[in-house]
């Protein structure tokens, strides 16, 4: 049973684990400094939640509610899972109601805006949690709110412009949110994923899992967008240093200490680390200029490859080449499905990340001091890369998709270079290290850690004291 007498939130992550790992990272924060919270998961995620139900019993509990999974998140897909989850709605006002410490507030991941109208209609405070950048979440937001055209439809780089955003950035029509692009105007899946991000703009606060020496600029905008000053980046949400990572998210695919053991034997920065994270795969072109680049580089490596399903040799992605282990011998490493990343990317021997500049591997990688070769490949991947690249000086570009892929022998030379030591790129990636870290230790990110949970506090304090419904109504916006 929760004691009544600690400010109690609702954390609504979406399913995928690129967004419910940085959200109970924030729950453990969250606990850490004496708050209650309730997560709602799926029945599939519930064993993610199993060190925070141990380690903090009597604050932390879990509402498990059968969301729709209908396999891999994809564009095809995934509206359809999101309009679904709306259906949770009546369970989750239910569920409030019978509560005998009700939460203050509703922290919901931002694909899921459309819980805005819930915590108006409960009477509480509506939060939205980007695993995102800021940066990233400024794009996807002009792009809904603005709607931008592409006045030259045959040309996919058809160059769209941001200038609401500091430092005017641009991207080519293709790299844009394939929801926004492949659906026309006034089609109800469009309007209802509109609708979610107009009410994240219109709610009582933002967390981001940033940090504020990385996206100062953008989060200063932030603010000024949403009329207020209630947003607070508190990354890198990471677990500490003595913690092991092996289940974060998924069952590591190798023994951690066998890996481990691996890059022991290795010389420090001398290990490149390969990862598309836990949804994407090369196709197997790619696969073929990367596996001859690593043969010809000479560099050591890890490459964690999203594991195939049974039978699946003769899938169009992710396949090795034939001999290519035996060629590399023990200078290379291969994990086939989801592998114990953040200890990797901590380990002395690791001086460089290929990645496809997913933000919770983006963060990693800047908390390790890396540097950060870039490979993106769809969703906030192409402004990731472009803030590493362009902005903060870490990153090198390698290949953009399938659209922008190097040749073997270009990639070979990026490879090596990345970890002899010779690139300006690694100075910069040390610089952004220390700040990364002093910002989650005592620095900005913990402080507005602390101002969130006292934020939270006082409105707990507040409740029952008045009838104010905090955030803003969005003209038109509807739950199915």
């Amino acid at each position: 049973m929760l004691t009544t007498a600690a400010a109690h939130v609702l954390l609504y992550p979406f399913y995928s684990s690129g967004h419910i790992i940085p959200i109970l990272d924030l729950a453990t924060k969250l606990l850490s400094r004496g708050l209650e919270v309730t997560v709602l998961v799926t029945p599939s995620n519930l064993p993610l939640l199993d060190s925070l139900l141990s380690k903090y019993p009597s604050s932390f509990q879990s509402l498990v509610l059968p969301l729709p999974e209908s396999g891999p998140v994809s564009a095809k897909n995934l509206l359809f899972n999101l309009r679904a989850m709306t259906g949770l709605s009546d369970d989750i006002i239910q569920w409030f109601h019978s509560h005998p410490n009700p939460p203050v507030a509703i922290v919901s991941d931002f694909f899921l805006g459309w819980t805005h109208k819930i915590a108006c209609q409960l009477g509480v405070s509506h939060i939205v949690f980007s695993p995102s950048g800021v940066l990233g979440l400024s794009v996807g937001y002009a792009v809904w709110r603005d709607r931008p055209k592409n006045d030259e439809p045959e040309n996919h780089d058809f160059m769209v412009s941001f200038p609401s955003i500091p430092n005017s950035p641009s991207y080519p029509w293709w790299q844009i949110s394939v929801l926004y692009r492949n659906l026309e105007d006034g089609d109800p899946d469009k309007e209802f994923f509109r609708n979610c991000m107009l009410g994240n703009i219109a709610s009582w606060g933002l967390v981001v899992n940033t940090f504020t020496e990385l996206e100062r600029v953008y989060i200063e905008a932030m603010k000024k967008l949403m009329g207020h000053n209630r947003v607070w980046a508190v990354g890198p949400l990471l677990p500490a240093p003595e913690d092991d990572d092996a289940k974060r998210g998924g069952s590591s695919a190798v023994p951690s200490h066998k890996v481990l053991s691996w890059l022991d034997q290795c010389e420090n920065d001398s290990v490149v680390y390969i990862c598309f994270g836990s949804r994407t795969s090369l196709p197997n072109q790619q696969m073929v200029v990367l596996a001859a680049a690593l043969e010809a580089s000479g560099v050591n490596f890890i490459w964690c490859v999203r594991q195939q399903g049974k039978g699946d040799v003769a899938s169009e992605s992710g396949v090795i080449p034939e001999g290519f282990e035996d060629r590399v011998g023990n200078r290379g490493f291969v994990i086939r499905g989801w592998a114990p990343q953040v200890q990797i990317l901590r380990h002395r021997a690791v001086g460089a990340f290929l990645t496809h500049c997913g933000w919770n591997s983006t963060l990693e990688g800047l908390a390790a001091g890396l540097v950060m070769l870039t490979w993106p490949m769809g969703a906030d991947q192409y402004t990731n890369a472009n803030l590493l690249v362009n902005e903060v000086g870490v990153g090198i570009r390698v290949a953009e998709e399938t659209r922008r892929v190097p040749d073997s022998t270009e990639l070979a030379r990026i490879l090596s270079e990345a970890v002899d030591g010779s690139r300006p790129e690694k100075v910069r990636a040390m610089e952004l290290r220390d700040a990364a870290l002093s910002a989650a230790n005592g620095g900005s990110s913990d402080r507005d850690l602390d101002d969130l949970v006292e934020r939270l506090k006082e409105l707990k304090c507040e409740k029952g004291t008045n009838g104010h419904v905090q955030g803003h109504p969005i003209s038109g916006s509807t739950v199915h």
